[in-house]
């Protein structure tokens, strides 16, 4: 099987978009700016998606289901929403086509038109902060803690697959509290969510901390964030957590009574990750070879190889192999025996290389006289010979090696690309050569930000939520700052 995957170090961003069609995780479809995501890419996010949910329900959450149609006068009554969203929306005038005149041409029917517009759904914030004010009347009505696994549509211009479509998958959270302490500690709570999954099940490290005023989600009080380093050097936002106070609850006019008889507004959080993740985990660990897959995400984590000549020789290699796919199977280690006779066993390997299937067995006739398996890794490109009689912990133990190996690697790779600087010109030589984060004092102000963006294309991505508290002067304008931030140029 030929890769033809233009290498990493040549030009990054051919790399991705390579990787991503010929692994079969997605493509292009005949809509501007919208993907078809393929059954190889999809069986990844089904595995992200199972595991977030049981993390949402383990933390009380339940899954609703809100429409994709927002009227616009419900997406204009939260002023800064509007004013953050309005230009990446997609907007529903009519309800009808017709046939043209000439009997072929299909047209808007201009009879159809909609006494009020709609929006299709880049966030959920309104339809649901609408749909809460019938649920909520009174303090036993709280906390209201609901998820929705949807898709949603923001106009972009520049689009790439996974990191920036015009739709994309995701779930967002939507809840509703009683006190302003309970709604912080439950975006602080998902944030932890979030990052534990990014840790644990993709292997990618990530940083805590807060968005700037500038960079907060449009609506919100605080925008908590994970951020990830991705190889090139860039970050990427990896998941965000709103406490959006009251401001919903004041839009949409929802109040509840509470214990001691007062009409009180509801406190407000919404929180989410969405097939970015997907861009995340392409970018944080393949190579020149293809994907590399975490074991706890790869749909496959052991692939089986035959390699024979005869009818007989694959019939006993099936038998031998049977054997140690039924332990796999009350492990909930998943497997596939490609028995496929059509392709070689060559074409196979380069196939589950470029597919960044975690271990590859290889069996053939002197494996089975031997009493041993060929097994690879796909992280180290490593092989081993292993013993039938002990393969099958061998496999369970590697698989977990894998992940805690792929997991450090990207660790270390951060942590030699997380850069204090003192001054501009440093600020500037480390964004162009080495790249990474750069952990730099600020003087907190919006205008300093965005004269830095301006200058240097890098963005505040994070104040990491334990950063020390220290003085020091801002890099750009030299005024007092009180602790450092971490800047990056990012996805």
């Amino acid at each position: 099987m030929s890769k033809n995957i233009t290498k990493r170090s040549e030009d990054y961003s051919k790399w991705y978009n390579e990787l991503v069609v010929k692994a079969d995780l997605a493509e292009n479809s005949g809509v501007r700016g919208c993907m078809v995501i393929k059954p190889y890419g999809y069986a990844i996010w089904e595995k992200m998606q199972a595991e977030l949910d049981k993390k949402f329900k383990e933390t009380g959450h339940q899954n609703a289901y809100f429409p994709l149609f927002i009227p616009k006068s419900y997406f204009s009554k939260e002023a800064s929403h509007v004013d953050g969203f309005a230009k990446e929306c997609a907007v529903v005038t009519h309800y009808r086509l017709k046939t043209a005149e000439d009997g072929k041409t299909i047209e808007v029917d201009p009879d159809a038109k909609l006494e009020e517009e709609l929006i299709v759904r880049p966030t959920s914030e309104t339809i649901i902060w609408d749909t809460y004010r019938k649920w909520i009347e009174s303090y036993r009505d709280l906390p209201i803690l609901v998820n929705q696994w949807a898709n949603v549509v923001r106009w972009e211009m520049r689009t790439r697959l996974f990191l920036r479509t015009a739709e994309f998958l995701w779930q967002e959270g939507h809840t509703a509290h009683a006190t302003e302490k309970e709604a912080i500690a439950e975006a602080e709570q998902m944030l932890d969510v979030y990052a534990d999954f990014a840790e644990n099940f993709m292997a990618i490290p990530v940083v805590k901390g807060f968005k700037t005023e500038n960079e907060r989600f449009a609506g919100a009080i605080e925008t908590y964030c994970i951020e990830a380093l991705m190889q090139d050097g860039k970050a990427l936002q990896a998941g965000t957590s709103h406490f959006l106070g009251q401001n919903f609850a004041k839009a949409f006019d929802v109040k509840f009574t509470s214990q001691e008889g007062k009409q009180e507004h509801v406190w407000a959080t919404s929180w989410g990750v969405s097939t970015r993740l997907m861009g995340a985990l392409i970018m944080t660990h393949s190579d020149d070879n293809g994907l590399v897959l975490p074991p706890n995400l790869a749909p496959i984590q052991v692939v089986i190889v035959p390699i024979h000549k005869t009818d007989e020789q694959l019939e006993a290699i099936r038998e031998e192999v049977k054997k140690i796919t039924d332990r796999f199977k009350k492990l909930n280690i998943s497997f596939k025996f490609d028995d496929r006779t059509s392709f070689k066993p060559g074409w196979k390997f380069a196939e589950y290389e470029l597919k960044g299937v975690p271990v590859r067995i290889a069996v053939g006739p002197k494996d089975l006289e031997n009493g041993t398996f060929e097994v690879a890794r796909r992280d180290t490109l490593t092989k081993e010979v292993v013993s039938k009689d002990g393969i099958v912990e061998y496999i369970q133990d590697l698989l977990e090696t894998i992940q805690a190996n792929l997991y450090k690697k990207a660790y270390d790779y951060r942590a030699e690309h997380i850069t204090e600087v003192n001054s501009f010109e440093e600020f500037k030589e480390v964004l162009e050569g080495k790249g990474g984060f750069i952990s730099a004092h600020w003087d907190g102000t919006g205008e300093t930000e965005e004269k830095i963006k301006d200058l240097t294309k890098a963005t505040i991505r994070c104040i990491p939520i334990d950063r020390k508290e220290e003085e020091g002067i801002c890099v750009l304008t030299g005024k007092p700052s009180k602790g450092r931030v971490l800047f990056a140029k990012a996805y």
